[in-house]
């Protein structure tokens, strides 16, 4: 197997020989290199040429250079290559600085020697010809020249030997290269490797044309060892640590990625032979791919590891025929959650509906068939005997997967016991992997089916039993949600699914069951199409069931047009003003859906919009209805270090509508739409968005804000928010605690108020914000920090949802303790108590 030499250079007498004539002068200098073409020539070269990557910058060096570069000395490929390692790469000897300041002096004897080699990294030079376009009008002459030549070196035909990898194939400019080379070397050198492997690496478009592909099933099909090298390199991507690689960095930033350009451009196109290979295996490689490539830096955020991979990947996926387009479309659907790159995402949803429409099919349609049942059984358990014992995989509503070990007596057991893990350590970490697996899916259907409820999808009877009731991950979810069922005139019943005989009914929440007959069609139950009394009725009898759903439906938030915005007309100003901890937020704003620039140093500076297309209803088809997306705005108030690259705090501003006709179109067709005109659906779930980020990153959230030794700033508006009028989820909040304090051993000792948690204590009587948690004492309206462990007190109620940033359990836990007051020891709470009476 070929490889890179290393960079060393002349040594000895050579060397020795060229430093003393340098020192004497020009006339030395090139009386010594006017020898004949031969090997100590070409060392006297060498010599010459690491001299100037060292830095000497002697004008006798330079034209010395310029005269060795016009002759013809016979180079070799492996001295050829060690010039070029000489300009780039982990072993360069000279500063990517110095090589763009000096590029016409260093270069052309380099490209001298990949001329008369034949053979040479196809690598370096493209790094080469990047930098050279970079730097054209930087004040060099030549540069026209240089890149003629370069052009002309990589038009040429690869050299591939059947039994040896081309040099420029997995190349050292990465981790990934030199590590698969070293797993894989038997693999590598299989028959037909190198020219499969040579026609994938020049792969440097995001597409593969129809041509390019066919070519590269008959070369895979040549090999025969073709479909596990493509296997086994995709893993290896998918598995890849981001990195600093060696390619050229003409900015200098040196942002970690997967991999070097050039390993890069072969991956592309191992992902666009792959289709090719009829394996199961296939798509959920590409899946993974799209997915590890797709995903931020250090786990989040909108920079991916490689945008060239991901979205690569994506289009593969969206290339797939119809027979794999349940497969493609629930890869695709794995993605948005985490893959937030605002081009990566909208290559997701156009290859969503390019497949979906090849299998004449709705996205949602293809999404729903595609789930898979992980081999539970219509109990929803998998069992898999460990020798004397047997594991139970379970699938548990409202969305739980459980393991657990049954012993040989039948007892049950949590962990796995002594015995099974000594003995069957491989088949345990293979029961284990599908527990977490099982986990991530179930993660997955409560997402999709929370967009359901935004977006009033409905289905036929038929499919809501076969792809939701009965599916046995899926059904898992759906049977912890409240449904209605309408007969087409108009009148919808709600009722949480319960088998009946062969088919099932919706058990309403007085008692009552409607059965779900073949003509219904059903849809999810939101309490913005339900009156206040069917409302109230659904959250007493979740709390007197004790039932915690899987996402919050029946105590959502709902946000109906106000007066004020029907007088604002295009926007709203109803989440304006708010101070919000940027980090924090950003998270949140990016695990909602909504993607946009960074606020900060390194992006768009002191403003920017966020931007998330709202989800369409399942059954229409892509070409069909008005697709809705919301703006929201927000301003830097806080730059914070400059080495974080980000703001610390922004403020919020208006939030803004758009729709368009369909999901196709030219771009630019969104167009803005006036607040009375956005459907009341598409408004709430919005604007539920954005309540949540100010509920839980405001820094009126934070009990600690003014209290840390520094001037925080923003005290007026800390105060105004930590106390001021419950938004529409404090308000849910209050509601469930008063349908809560009852059952507890609070009932006695607290009372609702309008905004607050009144609490008596031993000592004095304390007000909790229902908003912020924040507390007063009476009778100063003193503040009191408070700083709780909510997994002790709270933890001890059953609390129906924990979704707004568990400020539920941060105020039951303050209760708790307040009501307690004269047993509280820690020193920096009852030091404030003896102030505040």
């Amino acid at each position: 197997m070929v490889g890179m030499v290393g960079n060393t250079g002349p040594v000895g007498g050579t060397g020795e020989a060229v430093a003393r004539a340098t020192a004497e002068g020009a006339d030395a200098l090139r009386g010594l290199l006017d020898a004949p073409a031969g090997a100590e020539l070409r060392e006297a070269a060498l010599a010459v040429h690491l001299r100037a990557c060292r830095g000497d910058r002697e004008k006798a060096v330079g034209d010395v250079l310029a005269r060795l570069a016009r002759r013809d000395l016979g180079w070799s490929a492996a001295e050829a290559d060690l010039l070029l390692c000489r300009l780039l790469g982990g072993e360069a000897g000279v500063a990517p600085h110095e090589l763009h300041l000096r590029f016409t002096g260093l270069v052309p004897l380099a490209l001298a020697a990949c001329e008369q080699a034949g053979d040479f990294s196809r690598t370096h030079v493209r790094a080469l010809r990047r930098i050279a376009e970079g730097l054209r009008g930087h004040g060099q002459d030549g540069f026209g020249l240089l890149r003629d030549r370069m052009d002309a070196l990589l038009r040429r035909e690869a050299r591939v030997d059947t039994d040896l990898l081309p040099r420029h194939v997995l190349d050292g400019f990465d981790d990934y290269g030199p590590a698969m080379r070293r797993a894989h070397t038997e693999l590598l050198a299989g028959p037909g490797v190198a020219a499969f492997l040579a026609h994938c690496a020049p792969m440097d478009r995001p597409r593969a044309t129809l041509a390019w592909r066919k070519r590269a099933a008959v070369l895979l099909a040549a090999a025969e060892s073709g479909p596990e090298v493509v296997r086994r390199l995709l893993e290896g991507i998918a598995a890849q640590e981001e990195h600093r690689v060696n390619d050229p960095d003409l900015v200098g930033m040196g942002i970690p990625t997967l991999a070097s350009a050039a390993n890069t451009s072969l991956v592309r196109g191992l992902l666009w032979a792959a289709p090719s290979i009829p394996d199961a295996w296939v798509v959920p490689l590409v899946g993974a791919v799209a997915l590890h490539a797709g995903t931020g830096l250090g786990g989040h955020g909108g920079m991916c590891r490689s945008q060239p991979l991901a979205t690569a990947a994506v289009a593969v996926l969206g290339e797939c025929p119809a027979e794999r387009a349940e497969e493609a479309v629930a890869e695709l659907g794995r993605l948005p959650r985490r893959v937030v790159n605002r081009t990566v995402a909208k290559g997701i949803v156009r290859a969503t509906e390019t497949v979906a429409a090849r299998a004449g099919m709705t996205p949602s349609m293809l999404r729903e068939r595609a789930v898979p049942d992980l081999g539970l059984d219509g109990r929803g358990v998998r069992e898999t005997a460990l020798g004397a014992y047997t594991a139970e995989l379970a699938v548990r509503e409202p969305g739980t997967a459980l393991l657990s070990f049954r012993g040989p007596e039948g007892r049950l057991l949590k962990t796995a016991p002594k015995e099974v893990r000594e003995a069957r350590a491989e088949e345990l970490k293979e029961v284990r992997a599908g527990l977490r697996k099982a986990t991530a899916l179930l993660s997955d259907e409560r997402a999709r089916l929370e967009e359901h409820l935004a977006a009033g999808t409905s289905w036929p009877a038929a499919d809501w039993q076969r792809y939701y009731a009965d599916r046995p991950v899926t059904g898992a979810v759906a049977r912890a949600l409240v449904w209605e069922a309408g007969d087409g005139a108009g009148e919808w019943t709600a009722g949480l699914p319960e088998r009946s005989g062969g088919g099932w009914v919706l058990a309403g929440a007085d008692g009552t069951a409607r059965p779900v007959g073949a003509d219904d069609r059903l849809r999810l139950w939101h309490p913005l199409r339900a009156g206040d009394e069917e409302v109230a009725g659904w959250r007493a009898a979740l709390l007197d069931r004790e039932e915690r759903q899987p996402f919050k439906q029946v105590f959502r938030e709902v946000y109906p047009l106000t007066p004020a915005e029907r007088e604002t007309g295009s926007y709203s100003n109803r989440f304006a003003g708010h101070v919000l901890r940027y980090g924090q937020a950003r998270a949140l704003m990016t695990g909602r859906g909504w993607a946009g620039r960074h606020l900060g140093y390194f992006s768009d500076g002191d403003s920017a919009e966020l931007v998330k297309e709202l989800p369409a209803p399942g059954e229409l088809p892509v070409a069909e209805g008005t697709r809705w997306r919301a703006r929201l705005f927000v301003d830097m108030v806080d730059a914070g270090a400059v080495s974080d690259g980000v703001a610390a705090l922004c403020s919020t501003d208006q939030v803004r509508f758009e729709r368009r006709a369909g999901a196709a179109g030219p771009r630019g067709a969104w167009e803005r739409a006036e607040l009375a005109e956005v459907p009341a659906l598409v408004l709430s779930e919005a604007l539920r968005d954005v309540d949540l980020f100010v509920g839980v990153a405001s820094v009126g959230a934070d009990p600690e804000w003014r209290d840390r030794g520094e001037d925080r700033g923003h005290g007026d508006y800390w105060r105004s928010w930590g106390f001021g009028e419950l938004t529409a989820g404090a308000r849910v909040r209050r509601e469930t605690l008063a349908r809560l304090l009852p059952r507890t051993r609070l009932a006695d000792r607290a009372e609702l108020t309008d905004r607050f948690l009144r609490v008596r204590g031993e000592l004095g009587a304390y007000r909790i914000h229902l908003g912020s948690g924040n507390v007063l004492m009476e009778p100063s309206d003193a503040y009191l920090c408070v700083v709780v462990d909510r997994s002790r007190e709270a933890g001890r109620v059953f609390l129906p949802f924990e979704e707004d940033g568990g400020m539920l359990s941060v105020i039951l836990s303050k209760a708790f303790l307040l009501a307690a007051d004269d047993r509280i020891t820690d020193p920096t709470i009852t030091a404030q108590l003896r102030r505040g009476r």
